[in-house]
């Protein structure tokens, strides 16, 4: 997805450091999950503690950190959930505070270390300002408030550019997140945090280019003692055999990825540094409500709901008015937002939320169902999709949908899909209410756009469906992958259609010569003409070419992404070519365990998009959309369309 305006995240000067003191990278915390980590390939995890030059370090197969030997702070942390020593790689920005003298004394013992971290001057405190602690799987921090003593904030900076971490939880009326949270590690594992001392406790978060700040509040006198400890943990949905089947490991060290919280607009977003996207809260919501419980009773579906209560109340996202270029909103939001409230009240089981916000739920759908001008039961959007009708260079008025540099229009099979689902949704919330007109409606709409879905966008020239309809009636047809799965896993195709669509599009695949997987799928095999191209830009698939194949494989053109790959895999398992499906999600399984959708390529861009070599043609550094595709795991094998049908 492009924006109307430069990227803060494109910013990756490494001069660009958090606002304001950071008192150390500390800190802080780690500990052990409930339950078993180790592959069976794991290796016993032997701990091993020693003073360094500047530091201590403990390090075991689960975690390595190292702490200072002068002020209280964390100067290296890394992280193996599953314990198979992956822990070689620091997650911290350096350590650049200025330190105020401490007293520090150390102690080694069998199971760890412990610093604790005194100032001030003689007699000093009994208790230290800080203590310390590592242990296999655990670190532990407590801070110690006396007259004498008044220890200072802790403050932890991530870099961004080594590790996308994100801190999950809920944010107070501050902008603080409550305890407990999870403190997430892409391609590492992540810490449950908690805390103990301090009734309400809650931490600090900051974001900017580059960079996470998570700041751990110090003792007081209203609260003389304050603990905090972090958990390693994996938290994944249970798939039968997973922890002795080593090509899953990617899959549960990665499984939260989806997720990030950005605290500057305090809601889920692409990163935590990047826009939140509204069309988008239907993927974090699907994959929160197959989530475990994250600490405590915090479960992921809880920042769902406060993203939702957020645009209940009028935030705007991306594709919506007002937040990029879109005449109205886009087709798929308003299904999206939808969605996302039926997951949540299905997941959580929480009808008080849903008899509070149904009139704010009614009206998206309402407003929805009255984008269907034309009364073919299908939803349309006000830009016509016609060929030729996007002006030279950035678009004024953005395409439909999430590919937005499309010229996805008018009548749009990808939204109309979700459109569909959304419906469902809503008959089912209306009738838990007790609302029979209102189910009865939302029913019954869905019933005409599924009637109408087939003949509206299916291609009889090419036995596949197209991507949209215009409004002067022709269909526009690039072999969109992600379109034909969507409709397939939804129940839109008839059954004897769709399994003879999903070997066109697999032939079709191997005729132009797409078979990389572990770099994701094309939306589209063959190359958007410049005609139907909503975004004239090379550096956006936007090429000078008519039929536009110089800008073939670039972003949304064909580009290669895990984003929306969950539809073809999740295709090819309903029509049961699971074979097919194994050899599209497991390369890119094992690609994300390696990490290989995170960061930058040698051109400098990022690898959330890539031509079908390799190079990358990304922007976001990190995009979560493409982790969506995590689940197609616990749902592999399957024929069951989505909740909500």
């Amino acid at each position: 997805m492009t924006r109307s305006s430069p990227h803060p995240a494109l910013d990756r000067s490494p001069s660009r450091r958090p606002a304001g003191p950071v008192f150390s990278r500390l800190v802080l915390l780690i500990g052990l999950t409930a339950v078993p980590h180790r592959s069976a390939a794991a290796p016993d995890s032997v701990l091993a503690a020693a003073e360094e030059a500047d530091g201590l370090r403990v390090r075991s197969g689960y975690l390595n950190v190292k702490f200072s030997l002068s002020h209280p702070a964390l100067l290296f942390l890394g992280v193996d959930s599953l314990g198979n020593g992956r822990v070689g790689q620091d997650v911290l920005s350096p350590d650049t505070g200025t330190p105020t003298p401490y007293l520090v004394t150390r102690e080694i013992t069998h199971s760890g270390a412990r610093l604790s971290y005194s100032q001030g001057p003689a007699p000093r405190a009994a208790e230290p300002d800080w203590t310390l602690e590592a242990s296999e799987r655990a670190v532990r921090l407590a801070s110690h408030w006396s007259a004498s003593g008044k220890p200072e904030p802790l403050a932890l900076s991530f870099d961004t550019h080594r590790c996308y971490s994100t801190l999950l939880g809920l944010f107070d009326a501050n902008g603080a997140i409550t305890l407990p949270a999870v403190l997430h590690l892409p391609g590492f594992g992540t810490l449950r945090v908690g805390s103990g001392g301090s009734p309400g406790a809650a931490v600090g978060y900051s974001s900017g280019p580059g960079w996470i700040r998570i700041s751990f509040p110090a003792a007081s006198q209203a609260h003389p003692s304050i603990e905090y400890t972090w958990e390693v943990t994996t938290i994944c949905p249970e798939v039968a055999g997973a922890r002795d089947d080593p090509r899953l490991d990617g899959f549960r060290r990665n499984w939260l990825n989806i997720f990030q919280l950005n605290p500057n607009r305090r809601m889920l977003s692409n990163n935590t540094n990047s826009d939140t996207c509204g069309f988008c809260y239907y993927e974090y919501a699907d994959v929160a409500k197959e989530t475990p419980p994250l600490a405590g009773d915090l479960h992921a579906l809880d920042m769902v709901r406060q993203s939702l209560e957020l645009v209940l109340g009028g935030t705007r996202t991306y594709g919506m008015p007002g937040y990029g270029d879109f005449p109205e909103e886009s087709s798929d939001m308003f299904p999206s937002l939808l969605i996302a409230a039926f997951d949540y009240v299905e997941g959580r089981r929480d009808p008080a939320w849903l008899q509070r916000n149904y009139p704010g739920l009614k009206a998206w759908a309402e407003k929805m169902l009255a984008t269907d001008r034309d009364g073919t039961g299908l939803i349309e959007y006000a830009a016509t999709g016609n060929s030729g009708s996007w002006p030279e260079g950035p678009p004024k008025v953005r395409p439909s949908n999430w590919w937005d540099t499309i010229g996805f229009g008018h009548e749009d099979a990808y939204a109309n899909a979700l459109a569909y689902r959304a419906l469902g949704c809503m008959r089912q919330m209306a009738a838990e209410l007790g609302r029979p007109e209102d189910a009865a409606r939302y029913g019954a709409a869905a019933k005409r756009l599924h009637d109408a879905y087939f003949p509206a966008f299916f291609d009889p020239s090419t036995g596949v469906l197209a991507g949209w309809r215009s409004a002067d009636g022709r269909l526009h047809n690039y072999y969109f992958l992600f379109v034909n799965g969507i409709a397939i896993l939804y129940g839109l195709v008839p059954q004897d259609k769709a399994s003879g669509i999903m070997d066109r599009l697999w032939d079709k695949m191997g005729q132009v010569g797409y078979s990389n997987f572990r770099l994701g799928l094309p939306g589209n095999l063959v190359s958007v003409a410049r005609r139907d191209y909503a975004h004239k830009d090379p550096r956006y698939g936007g090429g000078l070419r008519e039929d536009n194949a110089d800008g073939f494989q670039v972003y949304c053109n064909g580009g290669a992404s895990a984003s929306f790959a969950y539809f073809t895999i999740a295709a090819f398992d309903r029509v049961g070519q699971h074979e097919r499906a194994g050899r599209i999600l497991f390369p890119i399984l094992d690609a994300f365990d390696k990490r290989e959708f995170e960061g930058f390529g040698p051109n400098k861009l990022t690898n959330d998009w890539r031509k079908w070599d390799g190079t990358s043609e990304g922007y976001e550094g990190f995009l979560t959309d493409n982790y969506y595709a995590l689940l197609a795991v616990p749902r592999r094998g399957g024929t069951r369309a989505p909740a909500g049908d």
